[in-house]
């Protein structure tokens, strides 16, 4: 295999392994998945309370009304709630619920789970070697956030 063929298939799996996280940790916990735009928003809100809807849609390079629809769904559903600025009346400022942060504790729980018994399936050698690439990914990640 190329290295360019490593390369895709690295990105391949790591697609791959999100998603059936994402749904085996949300079957575990007896909850439908979040649609994922709606966890990049959580995601990004719980990192920066208090951050605007103007700000999360550039952030998330998304519309500002694909945002304001974001955020009425989710605090519908009790995740989010959104406040305006007391300094400027027009912004919005967003912050998780209790139970956006239940619920995020929660499926990583069940996301932790489902990766300790998957590795412990894999003989030691591989097993280790999957734990010291944790480092290297999380390098990587730093990489492709710029």
């Amino acid at each position: 295999m190329s290295g360019e063929e490593q390369v895709a298939r690295l990105g391949a799996l790591v697609g791959e392994l999100h998603r059936l996280l994402r749904r085996s940790a949300a079957g575990r916990a007896h909850r439908v998945v979040l649609p994922e735009a709606q966890v990049e928003l959580l995601l990004l809100v719980r990192a920066e309370p208090g951050i605007s809807g103007k700000e999360a849609a550039r952030r998330l390079g998304t519309a500002p009304n694909t945002i304001s629809t974001l955020v009425g769904d989710l605090v519908d559903a009790g995740l989010l709630d959104r406040e305006r600025d007391p300094a400027d009346r027009r912004v919005i400022r967003l912050r998780l619920t209790e139970a956006a942060h239940a619920r995020m504790a929660d499926h990583a729980r069940h996301r932790t789970a489902l990766l300790t018994d998957a590795l412990a399936t894999l003989d030691p050698a591989a097993r280790d070697a999957v734990l010291a690439a944790v480092p290297h990914l999380d390098a990587l990640l730093t990489a492709l956030r710029r």
